[in-house]
Order: C-alpha cells, then structure tokens, then sequence
C-alpha cells in the first residue's frame, strides 16, 4: 500500500475532522498494481452497463456476490426476494456465494488464481486486501464510483473512502459502520450466572484465568474459550497492532501507544506476553485442542451450544447481534479489553471490492450502490423477508420468527450502509447514536492517515505471507511451545526478507509524518 500525498493534518477531535485530516490525502507515487491486466474491462474503459437510469435501459445481469460465512437453509428464497428489487431497479439479479469463514483464504485465493469469473468481493486490510490489489485480482473503482456510486459518496463519510486508497485509487467500497474499533471478549451470560461468576471483575485478558477455570471445572462438556487463526488473543483487535496498511504484511507500531517506530510485533513485549498467556490457557485445557486447524468461525461456535466465550472486535452491541445470528437472544454479554482506538485500517476494515473478472463492473457497483441507499435491498440481505422471517414492531424495529432461524447470517457488518439495517427488538434502540459516540471516544493512531506501498519490496511482502501462514496461527492460538516456535518463525522471517519490508515501512511512515507536522 501507499503513502498519502502530502496534506495538512489537523487535530482529529471529532468525526468530522477525521474525515478532514484523511480526505486532504492522496497518493504520492505514480506506480499502480498491475490491477488492470485482465481480460475484464477496466473501470475507465466505461463497461457495457453505461447507462443507470431504469432497469428497461441495461440487459439482464446476474451478480454473483462473494462473502465469508455460513450458507443459510433459505438463502435461495431471499435471493428472489432480492431479484425483485434489483429487476425493477437495474435489471439484475444476484446470486449469493457464502464461503465458510474457515474455508475462506483458500476458496478465495484458488478463486482469484483461477480467474474464475465472479462480480463483487468481500475485502478487507487485515484478510490481504493488499496483496490481493498486488496480485491484479481488483479493479480500481474510482471512475466507476463517481458514474453510479453517489449513493455511496453522499452518505458515507469520506474518511472510509480516502484511508482505504491504495496508490491514490480505491479497490473496495467500505461498508457505513462504526470507524473506532476495541478488542475484548463475547460470553454466556446466563452460563455465567448460573455459575455465579462475577464478569465485571474481568478488566485484562489475564483476568479471564479464573473464569475460564471455572468453566472448565464446572462444565467439562463446554469450550471455555473458543480461538481460531485470526480470532484470538493476539489478533490485531486485542492486542492493538497497527499494520499501518494490510495486516498480512510485517512491521507494526501500537494503537494505543505514541511510539512511531516500526517493529516487528515480537519486539512489542505485549506480543510473547500474550503468545505465553494463550499457551498457559491451552495446556490447562480452557481452548479447543483445533484452534489453529478449525474451520468453524466464532458465531458458528457459539451457535454450537457448546462454547463459553470467544475473542471478538467489539462494538455498541454487538453482544445482541450476534444472539439474533446464534439463536442466544437475551444470553450473551461483552466485555472491553482493550481502549478504543481509530487507525487508517479501520477505515478498511469491511469492504466489497469488484473482481476484474466480471463481466459487467458497472452493474456490480450499481448494486454495491444500492446496498448503500436501499434500505429494502440492504434489509433482506442482512435480515430476510419480511413476514417469513421476522415481524415488524415499529418501522425499524423487527422480531424474528420461528423461520428466523433459516436465514441469520449475523454478517450486516460487512454489507452496504449499517445505518439502513433494523434493530431487533432485543437491541438497544438507541444504537446508531451510540456508535457516534463509539467513533468519537477512539484514541487515534500515530500512525492515523498513513498507509504502506508493499509494491518497493513486493517479493520480500509475498514470501513473508507465506512464512506467517506457516506460524501464526499455531503460535497465535497456543497449540505449540512458543520458546520452540518462535526463534524458527523469527529466522524464516529474516530469510524471507522482513528487515527490508520494515526499513521500507519506516522510510514512508517517517516521509509521510514529516510532512503531516503540525
């Protein structure tokens, strides 16, 4: 990723003068990935859907839409309540393609390496966002934005679009959403009760010991705590690393910290502090023994009944939304680990980008668009149909049915504009305000405005990928000796070449805050 242009950066006190400080940004380099060379038109060629006034002026179209989760039993029932929109609106239809979360780096990237013809994309800085705009797989959408996304601009605030450019040009939309981020745990709450443990008295991930032993000794039969490779301890949500760009690339300094040095995460002492913590909780028996290995994502296990707690990025409610996805309405609660924190990477953090193998870019932004500015389109995707699989209460507030089960998939986080979804009616009806407040309580970033141009030391990014596949995920959720483990990840990272990814790192991080001073 890239450095931003050179901009006056103000005081961040405020949404507004976030979206100030990153929108005076652009880029600094004129070299481009390689992001073009298909045999799909490119944005500026002006794809053969030019013309987004009625349905009646565009031929028919099927869009078939890329995401990670669970494949729901009444997934084809939503779809043609979706076609009837998209029919009257841009003559489309949609075809939903679900990858379990455990399936999803390799279905995707064997999708990607194929060229397998697909329209839109969930994308995101900490799932390789990058190194996916390296490899060609997404197409630049900044001419396809401004012919048939001004749904989009006009409600979003620009500090998503401007923090999520790479060389100056946008490869995702992101979704409308909460901007500041925090790290902590989701849990049982009626378990808890009935165990008499007092979660109020949790404040550090150290702290989760004692109720973990509990759960452990008391309910054998339970997951104390459920870890995967990426939700964990030692994800970038908990333990506040910023990648300053794709979180699949080295070299990091601290959210929550002041330092603008950037280090590799295991001279952070947080980071063998947490690797150590995680090991202890392994060997005591409190994480499934297939934490690097599962293919089961967290909603999923708690969805299984059989899970006390996970690791989650946290939000104003998000202990509710995911027992309306869970089927656990009224058991669930959330804790906070970690500060609030708002780094360029949140801006990316949840977005849908377009493949360069559709066939019709533009007609993929228009329902990109639509996701954003229809509330009907971007409610039936999230929630389902209205009737079958919940009631209305109030005009934005839903109760599910019995047949709310066959379509939850817990995943509005990553779809369009938040601000357009209901509220069950199990959730604070004040939420959307909360999340404003959410957004101005994050400490910024040092490293706020700023993200990383891998295409320098482009070889050096790819075999390190490769070297933290083998790793991080073994290391990240406890299942192997640390001391063992790591002077072996450590010496293949250095042979992969991560000394010339952080000095690279540094030397923009360093260019761009000189030329940011106040």
């Amino acid at each position: 990723m890239k450095v931003l242009k050179k901009g006056t950066i103000v005081g961040l006190t405020s949404l507004f003068a976030l979206s100030l400080t990153l929108a005076g940004c652009s880029s600094e380099t004129s070299k481009e990935p390689a992001a073009s060379a298909s045999a799909a038109p490119a944005a500026s060629e002006k794809p053969a859907a030019t013309k987004a006034a009625t349905g009646s002026d565009l031929k028919p179209y099927e869009v078939k839409l890329v995401y990670p989760g669970t494949p729901q039993p009444d997934q084809a029932k939503v779809e043609d309540a979706m076609n009837k929109v998209l029919k009257d609106k841009i003559n489309a239809s949609i075809k939903l393609m679900p990858i379990d979360w455990g399936q999803w780096d390799n279905k995707t990237n064997l999708m990607i390496a194929s060229r397998e013809e697909f329209d839109i994309l969930f994308t995101a800085q900490w799932n390789g966002h990058a190194v996916n705009v390296g490899k060609g797989a997404l197409m630049p959408l900044n001419d396809l934005l401004t012919q048939y996304g001004k749904g989009i601009t006009d409600a979003l605030d620009p500090a998503f679009l401007e923090g999520a450019k790479i060389n100056g040009k946008n490869y995702g939309i992101p979704t409308n959403k909460e901007l500041a981020a925090s790290g902590g745990v989701v849990y049982r709450a009626d378990i808890a009760k009935e165990l008499g443990l007092d979660m109020g008295k949790v404040k550090t991930m150290a702290d989760l010991g004692d109720v973990l032993k509990t759960v452990k000794e008391k309910k054998p039969e339970m997951t104390a705590l459920f870890l995967r490779d990426g939700d964990n301890l030692n994800a970038h949500y908990m333990a506040q690393y910023d990648y300053l760009g794709d979180s699949t690339i080295p070299g990091v300094i601290l959210k929550d910290g002041s330092d603008t040095k950037v280090v590799p995460k295991w001279d952070q002492p947080r980071y063998k502090e947490i690797l150590k913590l995680t090991r202890d909780f392994m060997q005591k028996g409190y994480i499934n023994k297939d934490a690097a290995t599962t293919q089961l994502s967290g909603q999923d296990a708690l969805k299984s009944g059989n899970v006390f707690m996970i690791t989650s990025s946290l939000k104003p409610g998000k202990d509710a939304e995911l027992a309306n996805a869970t089927n656990l309405v009224g058991k669930l609660g959330q804790i906070e680990l970690t500060p609030r924190t708002i780094s360029t990477g949140d801006t990316a953090g949840s977005m849908l980008g377009i493949s360069v193998t559709s066939k019709d870019p533009a007609r993929a932004m228009m329902v990109i668009n639509l996701l954003h500015t229809d509330k009907q389109l971007n409610n039936l995707i999230n929630f389902g149909i209205e009737g079958v699989h919940y009631t209305k209460v109030s005009d934005n507030i839903i109760k599910a049915t019995d047949a709310g089960k066959n379509y939850a998939p817990g995943a509005a986080w990553q779809f369009g504009n938040q601000f357009l979804n209901y509220l069950y009616d199990n959730e604070d009806p004040q939420k959307w305000d909360k999340f404003k407040e959410f957004n101005k309580s994050g400490k910024k970033s040092p490293g706020l405005g700023f993200t990383f141009d891998s295409e320098p030391v482009k070889t050096q990014v790819a075999a390190a990928v490769n070297v933290g596949k083998e790793f991080d995920a073994t290391l990240d959720t406890g299942s192997v000796d640390v001391d063992a483990s790591l002077p072996k990840y450590q010496d293949k990272m250095k042979a992969a070449g991560i000394d010339k990814i952080i000095a690279e790192k540094q030397k923009q991080l360093d260019a761009f805050l000189a030329a940011n001073k106040k």
